[in-house]
């Protein structure tokens, strides 16, 4: 997947059918239609040897021998070590490409910003927990695999140039403007997933949720195709897959105005709905069936301390989870106890078998599994700095025009967020 980008004009068989231009995109560049398109028009193609990766790279040959002590949780490394080379070699193929982005200044993942900034603005989004991972792991990373190698090959790397700071920069420009090809169905259980690469042309599109275009991988290349009619002038989009806003924040560096993003999505911690409960237990026997209750749901893998329930516009994403944790932690003491017994097994009712938890299932709850789950949505909603009545000030045109950039993107995050957990509020009221 692929982040908006800043690239050429794109080539194709019709070169009047697409170009580049800053104007009407929504990330400084773009790709808008020179002419009337039609759904499955090929826009554009890319030979898998122009593609930038671990396989096609100039110290490929010695990428492949260290493979085993390049293995790391992200399995980037191999790629970062190719850009590491590349980037600082004067005479790269892809110097061109590289040119592009000059010092990666134009990289504004919440990553680059500074800390109380990030707190200020995303807290209770779950970006500033996501970020500190991620500055975490790129250290680590770092210090254990990627200095080692250097040092080991003193004629190629030198710490001094490849710097953590350089490195930090990659991960970003990895995250933002990278493709993964997605696995074959037949090997999706048996192979990890695919090596993240660079493919220049291809990341000039930027994404909405509603795209109109799509990059197709055959053998010997990559096609970007159209999937809907796009009229002369109009931008190209591709999609980088169904990411809520703040994972689209998070990894590429900007989110979607409302209504924009139809996969949006609010999370509520599942340890949220634990103290929800325990908050309703009124003697210490309640609590401790509490206790219990959810350490069988941890047994069982519907919660853990660090999961999160996930929220979409028309239903829960976690709809097993949710569901069985509310229905759990609403039970009596006799009613555990039996539930107990039977493992967690019980036999549903064809209704329940049948039904997802959609806005219109959340909404005929029992009172009991509603109450837990109202209470919670409160609880996570005060994990904000802000209500929705502030967040909808903003929002004034006035307002909102005199932000920052980053003040913005973090806006439409939490917004969105808020916007979500309101209409659940709504349906368990």
């Amino acid at each position: 997947m692929a982040a908006p980008a800043k690239r050429r004009r794109a080539a194709g068989p019709d070169p009047t059918a697409a170009g580049g231009s800053r104007r009407g995109t929504v990330s400084g560049y773009g790709l808008l239609a020179a002419a009337d398109l039609e759904p499955g028009e090929l826009l554009f193609s890319v030979p898998r040897s122009a593609l930038l990766s671990q396989h096609t790279c100039a110290i490929r040959a010695l990428l492949h021998d260290a493979q085993e002590s390049l293995q790391s949780q992200s399995g980037w490394v191999p790629l970062l070590l190719a850009l590491l080379h590349e980037y600082t070699t004067s005479t790269s193929r892809w110097q061109p490409y590289f040119s592009l982005w000059q010092d990666f200044s134009s990289l504004d993942h919440p990553m680059f910003w500074p800390e109380e900034e990030r707190t200020k603005l995303l807290q209770g989004t779950g970006i500033p927990e996501a970020v500190d991972k991620d500055l975490v792991n790129i250290q680590l990373e770092y210090s254990s695999i990627i200095l080692p190698f250097m040092k080991s090959h003193p004629d190629i790397f030198d710490p001094e140039l490849h710097t953590l700071e350089l490195y930090k920069q990659l991960v970003a420009f990895v995250m933002a403007y990278s493709f993964q090809e997605p696995l074959e169905e037949e090997d999706e259980d048996e192979k990890g997933p695919n090596p993240p690469m660079m493919v220049p042309v291809a990341d000039i599109l930027n994404h909405v949720a509603n795209h109109n275009a799509s990059l197709e991988y055959a053998p010997s290349c990559l096609r970007m195709v159209t999937t809907q009619p796009i009229s002369k002038g109009k931008e190209i989009f591709n999609t980088y897959g169904q990411m809520a806003n703040w994972q689209l924040l998070h990894m590429y560096g900007f989110a979607e105005p409302y209504p924009g993003n139809t996969n949006d999505t609010a999370d509520i911690q599942m340890v949220t709905v634990r103290k929800a409960a325990l908050q309703r237990a009124k003697s210490k026997a309640q609590q401790q069936l509490v206790a219990e209750q959810w350490d069988f749901l941890c047994q069982l893998e519907m919660v853990g301390e660090e999961g999160a329930f996930v929220l979409g516009w028309d239903e829960v994403l976690t709809e097993e989870e949710l569901s069985t944790t509310l229905k759990v932690l609403c039970m009596s003491e006799e009613e555990f106890k039996e539930y107990k017994e039977h493992d967690g097994w019980e036999e549903d009712s064809e209704e329940e078998e049948n039904s997802t938890l959609s806005n219109a299932a959340l909404s005929r709850l029992k009172a009991p599994c509603k109450m837990l789950l109202y209470d919670s949505v409160l609880l996570t909603l005060e994990s904000y700095r802000s209500d929705l009545r502030a967040e909808q000030d903003l929002l004034n045109k006035e307002v909102y025009e005199k932000l920052s950039r980053r003040e913005q993107q973090a806006l439409h995050v939490r917004y969105g967020q808020k916007r979500i957990l309101h209409q659940l509020l709504e349906l368990v009221q």
